[in-house]
């Protein structure tokens, strides 16, 4: 083998994410794509162009992790870890200072604490309510006809944000629909709702202890009004990596060079 590589591969409810590093763990490539039904057959499409463009065949990796929420389907992994274990190395290996790790997906929320070698000490996470999560953004927008790429920015105009008290995300969307039509403007229900998803994180986090550094990973890490709710909440300064979805294929692909290098 002249050119080992070692693959990590995250294959969420909403998309696959994954990482190729080198023996020196150099990244040589990453990428996202939705995981359609199940998340196999993207993620096996996945990897084999990335291998494609680093002029890589499949004997040439190493070893294989693979984590999140599909990831007893990919049979072709030398090793399944925890997606919690995978955040927590990801953003360890990006951020040596960070303490806490949030990270909100498609379809659930995490919060985890780590002690000063990047160990997980304790964590907390949200898999049964879609509130706190990325769907919750995708029904608002949806609901305030906004597309989801714009969805924060429109929060962050708002003067006036509205306050939405329902935790339930079925609940906050009928209280957001009210505040339209009594003729609030878009962008305060927008700034209300990016206010009631960070107020619900924080309570998650809360129950394993806030501590900066704080870095923000998944999907919703894309959206600023998430991010500057989160901020302005917390009193913290929220770190988001360059590419905030495959910072946990990027945890995979560490443990599978830590285990494919033995």
């Amino acid at each position: 083998m002249t050119k080992p590589c070692f693959l990590g591969v995250d294959i969420g409810s909403l998309t696959v994410k994954a990482v190729l590093l080198d023996a020196g763990q150099r990244l040589l490539t990453r990428g996202v794509v939705p995981a359609g039904y199940g998340g196999q057959e993207a993620a096996e499409a996945l990897v084999a162009r990335l291998l494609r463009e680093c002029g890589l065949t499949p004997d040439e990796i190493a070893y294989t992790v693979v984590t999140g929420y599909g990831r007893v389907r990919f049979a072709t992994a030398d090793e399944e870890v925890s997606e919690i274990s995978c955040h927590a190395r990801g953003a360890f290996h990006l951020c040596p200072a960070v303490r806490t790790v949030i990270d909100i997906g498609g379809q659930d929320s995490k919060a985890m604490r780590l002690d000063a070698q990047g160990r997980v000490v304790d964590f907390a996470m949200n898999d049964k309510c879609a509130a706190g999560t990325g769907r919750f953004l995708e029904v608002m927008a949806a609901a305030l006809d906004v597309p989801i790429e714009q969805f924060g920015a429109l929060a962050l105009q708002s003067e006036h944000p509205v306050a939405i008290s329902s935790t339930c995300t079925v609940f906050a969307e009928s209280e957001a629909i009210s505040h339209i039509a009594r003729g609030v403007a878009k962008q305060d229900v927008a700034a209300g709702l990016h206010q009631a998803i960070a107020s619900r994180v924080l309570g998650l986090a809360a129950r394993v202890g806030l501590e900066a550094e704080v870095m923000l990973t998944g999907g919703v890490a894309l959206n600023v009004g998430v991010v500057a709710a989160l901020s302005r909440q917390s009193n913290q300064r929220i770190t988001v990596p360059a590419d905030p979805q495959t910072v946990g294929a990027l945890g995979a692909a560490l443990y599978a060079w830590h285990k494919g290098r033995r």
